[in-house]
């Protein structure tokens, strides 16, 4: 899992992350994969199901995705979160 390498282009971009037990933010994202700032300590190697949130020309919408964590970074303010998107699908909020 630590040598994952990016597959697609990412784009810097600050969106609202849902993970259930605490609320984020993406740094970055691409797709295949997401990374996000979160107050959550969580661990190299699990399963995690999120969703991020944004506002499309037609409203709200909501980007269900399930992934597997790859990398985690340290912050004063958190933890920052690396995940390989496994499944996602686009819903209206």
């Amino acid at each position: 899992m630590d040598n994952y390498k990016r597959r697609d282009d990412r784009v810097s971009v600050a969106l609202p992350v849902n993970i259930g037990i605490a609320r984020g933010v993406t740094r970055d994202v691409s797709a295949s994969g997401v990374f996000f700032e979160t107050s959550a300590t969580l661990d190299i190697g699990s399963a995690i199901s999120f969703t991020v949130e944004f506002d499309a020309p037609s409203g709200k919408m909501e980007l269900k995705c399930s992934g597997v964590i790859v990398r985690t970074e340290t912050h004063e303010d958190g933890v920052g979160v690396a995940v390989k998107i496994t499944e996602s699908s686009m819903v209206s909020a």
